[in-house]
């Protein structure tokens, strides 16, 4: 029997008067008060009638009280299912629907109505806001409640999160991991990276992500390790929160926004013993920049979803820039041509993976999971790569239609069905162009009648209200007809080598939430 709580508590469970979550402005949270204030939660859900494996789904601003409620799921086997802060209610609705919650937890404030759409959707489950003091806040609903302190005896293969990925349909699929997927990459990780128990970690992700989540936060509670929690990036904030840090993790835009501050140099990384980077890809021009102005080489590893971390560059050893480093422990990876086969070395092929990081299956999709398998049991991740005579994974593109912005994944289609309901607008084509501040950026090549200046303006006017913020295109160019295939397919490739120059940086969508 396994309990992924029981496991991370592990690293803590001597440590309790000391700092975990520690924020700006000396709001911090001990390991002790975490433990209760999960527990608390864990008897709230209890109250609620909560059973293993519902589905408890997730929207908020990055706390310590949210990281308290995924770690109450992890007491009582619950389903945890984070949703990007971003999310519009009509994404939201979507949600809602596939995952069917018993419990919906959201800051109003983020997204009007969303008490209203789980009432209309899941009309079931119960609905807390998590902002204390307010009617209805799960932290006042948990006040006094002795706490639940038995945790959920669990298989290893039994349900722990569920993290929704878009799909080349439009449609987001929910990639359900378990507690084995979970636990065996964190442990994997935490000895991979020579994890140490007096490092101090700089956290300025996501942690509706698997990097900021699991990654991030898995290893310093193995570590029993302070973090410094900033509610987001910036290069003021990171530049406060690095003296006396050991470790930073981030995405390969955080580390251009540093180079960006020409005060940005030794002194900031003086005490840092590894920098890691991920989500997207890092260029080579930044990682030698970096190490140039830092004396800090960068490490960068390869992960997704459905599999969470698959390679790393070595802690000790060699970090090749444009490489994602080898396969982790116990985790296989191997090269497929266009037939399945393996494919000879140093030829680029779609990358396959197997290990005991790779998902459960997409929520609710049997038929879509099976597909996305090979007979003997490896994972078609849709991206593409080579490997070199030594193992080390090199990423060349992907054969999927994926954008990553920000360290954001995005699928074009999802756009683009909103872009071709527009009046005006004959057809349209998304595609990621080259950007040194987010890796890529988004541009809407589209066929009209109307200027592009025009467009530009209604189409986030328009679309402000339907798609989160980090998937509206920061550009739209007009053009008489897309280039098509004899079948008919846009050639997106043609797009992608014409506008690859395209100057981004004076497009009118607003900044990227990170």
């Amino acid at each position: 029997m396994a309990n992924l709580y029981a496991i991370l508590r592990e690293g803590f469970s001597d440590r309790g008067d000391n700092t975990f979550l520690e924020r700006p402005g000396g709001d911090s949270m001990t390991f002790a008060q975490l433990d209760f204030l999960s527990a608390r939660f864990a008897a709230l859900f209890d109250s609620l009638e909560l059973t293993q494996g519902d589905r408890v789904v997730v929207q908020v601003a990055k706390s310590a009280a949210s990281v308290a409620v995924y770690l109450a799921c992890l007491r009582r086997g619950l389903i945890y299912v984070p949703l990007n802060t971003a999310y519009t209610a009509g994404e939201i609705a979507y949600f809602l629907e596939d995952a069917e919650p018993g419990l919906v937890v959201c800051d109003a404030e983020l997204t009007d109505g969303v008490e209203e759409l789980v009432a209309d959707k899941v009309p079931a489950a119960a609905c807390y806001t998590l902002t204390q003091g307010e009617s209805g806040s799960l932290v006042d609903a948990a006040a006094g409640m002795p706490p639940q302190t038995a945790l959920a005896q669990l298989d290893e293969d039994a349900h722990a999160a569920m993290l929704y990925t878009s799909g080349t349909t439009g449609r987001a699929k929910g990639a359900v991991l378990t507690i084995d997927n979970l636990a065996s990459n964190a442990r994997t990780l935490y000895r991979l990276w020579g994890w140490q128990r007096d490092d101090v970690l700089v956290h300025a992700l996501p942690i509706f992500h698997a990097h900021g989540l699991f990654v991030a936060l898995h290893l310093a509670l193995l570590g029993g390790n302070t973090v410094r929690f900033l509610p987001q990036f910036s290069v003021e904030g990171i530049r406060a929160a690095l003296p006396g840090a050991t470790v930073m993790m981030g995405v390969p835009t955080f580390y251009t926004r540093l180079l960006g501050d020409e005060q940005f140099g030794r002194a900031d990384c003086a005490h840092l013993r590894l920098c890691i980077s991920g989500s997207a890809p890092l260029s080579a021009a930044t990682f030698n920049a970096f190490e140039a102005r830092t004396g800090q080489r960068i490490l960068e590893r390869y992960g997704m979803t459905e599999a969470l971390m698959i390679t790393s560059n070595p802690y000790d050893g060699e970090r090749v820039p444009g490489s994602v480093g080898f396969p982790l422990t116990d985790i296989e990876v191997r090269i497929a041509d266009e037939k399945g086969r393996q494919a000879p070395g140093g030829t680029i092929g779609e990358i396959q993976i197997r290990g005991p990081n790779v998902f459960a299956g997409y929520w609710r999709q049997p038929e879509k999971t099976a597909a996305e398998f090979t007979d003997d049991g490896f994972f078609t991740s849709g991206d593409l790569g080579s490997v070199d005579a030594a193992g080390r994974l090199t990423i060349a593109g992907r054969s999927k239609d994926l954008i990553i912005s920000g360290g954001y994944n995005i699928y074009p289609k999802e756009i683009e069905s909103q872009l071709d309901a527009m009046p005006g607008i004959n057809e349209s084509a998304v595609i990621g162009v080259p950007d040194s501040d987010f890796g890529e950026a988004l541009l809407a090549v589209v066929v009209s009648q109307e200027s592009a200046e025009q467009l530009q303006e209604r189409v986030l006017c328009e679309l402000t209200d339907k798609l989160a913020r980090f998937k509206l295109p920061r550009q739209v160019v007009v053009i008489d007809e897309l280039p098509r295939n004899a079948l008919g397919k846009v050639q997106k490739q043609a797009l992608r080598d014409r506008f690859a120059a395209v100057n981004t940086t004076k497009a009118a969508a607003p900044p990227r939430d990170q």
